[in-house]
């Protein structure tokens, strides 16, 4: 019998569709989920995506990961914690991701990581730097949330490993946090970390990350005879701190977090006070052949120039996953999460070559050896050394 053409059409269009149904289940869903529009911090996770996207372009040309493609999944947690945990169990749950990163924000992460755990579902932050997040449940536990991004308490080693070598000019230490959750995390590692080293402090200051005059902070400081400060905080709030700094002509060696790579620190600062703070990321602009590469690839949609560290996290951090996934034969999370404990050959990333980055008591892929020291000049985040960073080695970076 012979159909009309109609129904002809029909059939045709009924099993392109299953096809593509079909096609569309096999692909590996990876989701993000990060702020990506509300808050200063959201150049960087758009930064952390451009970056994943451009890896997943790669591993699909090359055939994929499994004989799958990976297709990237995005939500906008836009800075609020709620929104996070939502955005999370609907990765989960609805989209049914194979693994999840970011986030953007650091409180975040800490507010919804026992789902991944509890879900098991592997996590690869590529933005937050929190130190607790990659801390197990419980001792012992199974953990899902591993790390390819700066870590606070890394930082924060190297920055007191620079004080305790520089001890002939930092004679007077002082440390200054502003109040959020970022900085007292901050806080609590300079205390500790100038604890082990044998500093003693001789000043602790805070301020609200919306204060616009740190004087009163700073007089307290100055009374106290301190010659260097470390400061904990995000990048327009240290701004002000340099700016309050100005007002009183009172200007000791500042060291800070790597929030002054911000271009809002850098506007709200100046060009000349924006050159007073020595702190570290992962890359300046004096890139490397590969990461040209990709920054002629994808600097253009980049915000700011200087976020493209994140695009490089987020680039790597996709090559690691990828990695896993090949050694473990699936996507399923534990076999993925005990892959990621024990890559068994290295992988080539735009920052670094990443060999075994990961343990089973150690989910960070970045440490303090791998940190650029770095100082804005003429506006470009450009690499900063002196003889108390040449002089320094690993078994300085107490923690």
């Amino acid at each position: 019998m012979r159909l009309p053409t109609f129904f002809k059409r029909a059939l045709l269009a009924a099993g392109l569709a299953a096809a593509a149904a079909a096609a569309s289940a096999q692909d590996i869903k990876l989701g993000y989920n990060g702020d990506l529009s509300a808050s200063p911090s959201a150049q960087s996770g758009q930064a952390a995506v451009l970056g994943m996207e451009a890896a997943i372009a790669d591993i699909n040309a090359a055939g994929g990961v499994l004989g799958r493609k990976l297709v990237l999944v995005t939500r906008d947690d836009t800075s609020a914690p709620p929104k996070s945990i939502q955005n999370m169990s609907e990765l989960v749950d609805n989209e049914k991701v194979a693994a999840v990163f970011g986030p953007t924000n650091s409180g975040n992460a800490m507010a919804w990581k026992h789902i991944a755990n509890q879900k098991k579902v592997p996590v690869i932050g590529n933005v937050g730097s929190g130190t607790d997040i990659t801390k197990p449940m419980s001792p012992g536990a199974d953990n899902y949330m591993f790390r390819v991004s700066m870590v606070d308490r890394e930082q924060v080693a190297a920055l007191m490993a620079y004080v305790k070598k520089n001890a002939e000019k930092s004679k007077v230490v002082g440390l200054m946090a502003e109040t959020t959750g970022y900085g007292q995390g901050g806080l609590k590692d300079m205390e500790e970390i100038a604890k082990l080293q044998g500093i003693k402090v001789a000043a602790t200051e805070r301020f609200g990350v919306g204060d616009t005059d740190m004087t009163s902070q700073l007089g307290k400081m100055k009374s106290a005879g301190v010659d260097t400060v470390v400061v904990w905080a995000q990048g327009t709030p240290i701004a002000q701190l340099v700016r309050s700094m100005e007002k009183i002509d009172y200007f000791p060696l500042v060291l800070t977090s790597w929030a002054a790579d911000n271009i809002t620190f850098y506007d709200a600062a100046g060009k000349a006070l924006a050159e007073k703070p020595i702190f570290m990321r992962t890359v300046s602009e004096t890139r490397t052949p590969v990461q040209q590469k990709l920054f002629d690839r994808i600097g253009a949609r980049l915000k700011a120039p200087g976020s493209f560290s994140f695009a490089l996290h987020g680039y790597d951090s996709v090559m690691l996953y990828a990695a896993a996934a090949k050694q473990a034969g699936t996507v399923d999370g534990p076999a993925v999460r005990a892959a990621l404990e024990d890559l068994k050959a290295p992988v080539q990333g735009v920052l670094k070559t990443y060999d075994k980055p990961f343990s089973k008591t150690n989910h960070e892929a970045l440490t303090a050896k791998d940190l650029v020291w770095i100082r804005w000049k003429d506006g470009k985040l450009m690499p900063y050394t002196d003889p108390v960073i040449g002089g320094l080695a690993q078994a300085d970076f107490k923690q």
